[in-house]
C-alpha cells in the first residue's frame, strides 16, 4: 500500500519532535547530509508500509506490557534513565523545542532574548513570520492583512503573545477573568515591575523610529538595568509623566494622509507591559467575531470563516460597513468608563489616561492636546480599540440584534471594518437603520461611501452583489461542476495599488546591486503570495506576477544607457536568485483535518 504524501509529512514532523528511541525509524532530516537532506524520506516502519505501523499501534506494545508484568525494566519509556540521558543530550546539542521557548518562559539566569532573536542568534519568538512559517526578510511586503503571525501593514500594531508564553501572574489573571466574567481586578499597577518591563523590552522592535527624546533601542539597552530602576522608581513615586508624541504623516491608499504617532521608548515599554495585562483580562471577554490584534487570530482567519459562513449558511443579504476615522473619535471618558467595568485599579487607569491625554508634537512645532482619539502607532492603542468596539458593537449585536432576529445572522469584524450576514432582507435593513444610532452613542460615525446592503446568497443569481473585505473581493460564481460557490480574488483597487507601489519601489531602488534587488523582491513577492494565495485566486496572482516582471524588465534596463537584459536573460536571472513564483498557500478543510487527525493519532 502506497502511503499518501500528507501522511508521510505528518509522520516526518512527529519523528523530528519525538525524543523516544524506537518510536519510528525515519531518518532525522536535521542531521541529513548532502543533497538528500531536502528529500522526503521513505517510510520503512513495518511490513508492506501499513498505516497501522506508524500511527502508534505497534506490535511491540504487547511485548512491552508482558515485560512490565514480569517486573523487567523497560527502556525508552518516559521517565526512564535512557530517556533522561537522551533528553539531556538533546538539550546540550540544541533542539527545536528549546528554540521555541518564549521570553516569558526563560529560566532564571538565562539571558533575556530580544524580539526576533533566539538564544542562538536566529529567528525566534517575536520575529515576523509569514503564514507559511518562513521568516519574512527585510523589505517583505505582507500586503493588506495577513494570518495570526503577519498582520496588516497598518500604522497601529500591538505587542501580542500567546497565553502559553505568559508568566505566572498573567495566567492567573486570565484564569480568573475566564471563570468570573463580572470580577473587577485591582492592584494591577504593582505588576509593572522590573522583571515585567524587562520581558516587555525584549518584545519591542529594536529598529523602530525614536520619539522626541531621540533615544534609540541600542542606547537604552546599554544601561538597561539602571534605566529600568529609574523608571520603576518614578512609577512608585507617582512622578512619571507621558512624553510628547511625535506625529508624522504617511500616505494612504486613497491619496490622503494618515497621522501616525511615534512615542518615546519608555512610553512604548510601559504600554507594552500594560498591554499584556489588558490582554490577559479581555481575551476571555472578546467574542469570536473579533479578529484584529489578537493572538492566533488574523485577517486570513476572518476571510476563511466568512467564506465558509456565506457558502454553507442560510444567508441571503449582507451589510458591509466601515467606521469613519475611528481612532480619531474614541471618547476618552467613555473608554475609561468601559475599562472600569473590569478594572478597579486607579493607578493603572491613571496611566492610561496620561497616554490618552499626551500632547502631540506636529511637524510645524505646534503642540496639540487631544480631547478625542487614541494615537495611531501607540502600542496599547489596538487593545483599547478592541475594548471600545467590544462594548459598542460586538456585545450589542450578540445580545440584542441576534436575539431579536428570527433568521440566521453573524458578525465578522476586523478592527473598524466589519461585515454582517442576514437571512432576511427586513432584518438586514433594520440593522442598517439601527447601526448609526448605536454608534452615535459612543461618538462614532459610519463612512457613507463604505456602508451598504447587498443581496448575497445561493439563489441570488444575477442579483447577487459583490463586496470587498480585507483586500479580497467576494462574489458568487459557478465552479467547475457548475455549482454556485463563493469565490475570492484580490480586490481590484488593492491589485492596482500593489502594482503601483512595486513600480515606485523598483524605480527608486534600481541603483542597488542586482543581488540586493532580487533578495528584496523575493521577500516582497513571498509576502504577497502568503496573504493573497487563497484557493480560487490564481488568476490574480498570475496577473500580478506578470506585471511585476514587466516592471522589473523596464527598470533593470534603465540602470544605464544600454539595455542590460533581454527577456530570456531576465528569466534566467529570476531562476538564479530563486524568486518565488505565484502559488496557492491555503489548504482545503479536508486536507487540514486529515493532517491534524494523523498528528493526533501519532501523539
Amino acid at each position: 500500500m502506497e502511503v499518501p504524501l500528507v501522511w508521510r509529512k505528518a509522520a516526518r514532523v512527529w519523528n523530528e519532535r519525538t525524543k523516544w528511541k524506537g518510536l519510528t525509524n525515519l531518518p532525522n532530516p536535521s542531521v541529513a547530509e548532502g543533497k538528500d537532506r531536502h528529500r522526503l524520506p521513505k517510510l520503512a516502519v513495518g511490513p508492506n508500509n501499513s498505516l497501522e505501523a506508524y500511527t502508534g499501534k505497534f506490535a511491540g506494545r504487547k511485548r512491552a506490557s508482558n515485560k512490565a508484568a514480569k517486573g523487567e525494566v523497560l527502556k525508552g519509556l518516559p521517565g526512564s534513565k535512557s530517556v533522561a540521558r537522551e533528553e539531556q543530550a538533546v538539550r546540550n546539542l540544541g533542539d527545536p523545542v528549546n528554540s521555541r521557548r518564549t521570553n516569558y518562559e526563560s529560566q532564571a539566569g538565562r539571558k533575556t532574548q530580544r524580539q526576533g532573536e533566539s538564544s542562538e542568534g536566529k529567528l525566534g519568538v517575536g520575529s515576523l513570520r509569514s503564514s507559511s512559517g518562513q521568516p519574512l526578510q527585510e523589505g517583505a511586503d505582507v500586503g493588506q492583512g495577513s494570518d495570526q503571525s503577519t498582520q496588516p501593514a497598518q500604522a497601529t500594531s500591538a505587542v501580542r503573545t500567546t497565553e502559553q508564553s505568559w508568566p505566572t501572574f498573567l495566567r492567573a489573571i486570565a484564569d480568573k477573568a475566564r471563570k468570573d466574567p463580572n470580577h473587577r481586578f485591582g492592584d494591577l499597577h504593582r505588576h509593572l515591575n522590573q522583571p515585567a518591563l524587562r520581558q516587555s523590552f525584549s518584545l519591542l522592535r529594536k529598529n523602530a523610529a525614536c520619539g522626541v527624546d531621540e533615544v534609540t533601542f541600542k542606547q537604552y539597552e546599554k544601561k538597561l538595568d539602571a534605566n529600568l530602576d529609574k523608571l520603576v522608581e518614578r512609577l512608585k513615586n507617582k512622578s512619571y509623566h507621558a512624553r510628547l508624541v511625535r506625529r508624522v504623516y504617511i500616505p494612504k491608499e486613497n491619496g490622503k494622509l494618515r497621522p501616525l504617532g511615534i512615542l518615546v521608548l519608555e512610553d512604548k515599554l510601559l504600554q507594552a507591559a500594560a498591554t499584556q495585562i489588558l490582554l490577559a483580562i479581555y481575551e476571555a471577554d472578546f467574542l469570536p467575531c473579533s479578529y484584529a490584534y489578537r493572538a492566533e487570530r488574523g485577517a486570513l482567519g476572518a476571510v476563511r470563516e466568512l467564506t465558509d459562513e456565506l457558502h454553507w449558511g442560510k444567508h441571503h443579504f449582507l451589510v458591509e460597513a466601515d467606521i469613519k476615522g475611528f481612532f480619531d473619535h474614541v471618547q476618552h471618558d467613555k473608554l475609561l468608563e468601559l475599562l472600569g467595568r473590569r478594572i478597579q485599579d486607579g493607578a493603572l487607569l491613571g496611566l492610561i489616561r496620561k497616554w490618552l491625554k499626551a500632547g502631540i508634537l506636529e511637524i510645524d512645532g505646534r503642540v496639540l492636546h487631544p480631547e478625542l482619539g487614541t494615537p495611531q502607532g501607540g502600542v496599547i492603542s489596538p487593545v483599547l480599540a478592541n475594548v471600545y468596539l467590544h462594548y459598542a458593537l460586538d456585545l450589542w449585536f450578540e445580545q440584542e440584534v441576534r436575539k431579536r432576529n428570527r433568521g440566521q445572522c453573524k458578525l465578522f469584524r476586523f478592527a473598524d471594518d466589519f461585515v454582517t450576514c442576514f437571512e432576511y432582507r427586513h432584518e438586514a435593513a433594520a440593522f442598517e437603520r439601527a447601526l448609526p444610532v448605536r454608534l452615535a452613542q459612543y461618538g462614532l460615525e459610519l463612512a457613507a461611501d463604505k456602508t451598504k446592503m447587498i443581496r448575497f446568497g445561493h439563489n441570488g443569481g444575477p442579483y447577487n452583489g459583490r463586496f470587498d473585505f480585507l483586500g479580497f473581493e467576494f462574489r458568487w460564481e459557478a465552479d467547475r461542476q457548475g455549482r454556485p460557490t463563493v469565490k475570492r480574488r484580490t480586490a481590484r483597487k488593492k491589485l492596482q495599488r500593489a502594482v503601483a507601489r512595486m513600480g515606485q519601489w523598483l524605480k527608486s531602488h534600481r541603483h542597488l546591486r542586482v543581488s540586493e534587488i532580487m533578495a528584496k523582491l523575493a521577500a516582497k513577492l513571498r509576502g504577497h503570495w502568503n496573504y493573497y494565495g487563497v484557493i480560487g485566486n490564481s488568476q490574480s496572482l498570475q496577473h500580478y506576477d506578470q506585471l511585476v516582471r514587466k516592471l522589473l524588465y523596464k527598470w533593470l534596463n534603465r540602470r544605464s544607457q544600454k539595455r542590460s537584459y533581454s527577456w530570456p536573460a531576465l528569466q534566467r536571472l529570476l531562476e538564479r536568485f530563486q524568486v518565488p513564483r505565484p502559488r496557492i498557500v491555503e489548504q482545503t478543510r479536508q486536507r487540514v483535518q486529515e493532517t491534524s487527525s494523523l498528528v493526533w493519532e501519532l501523539v
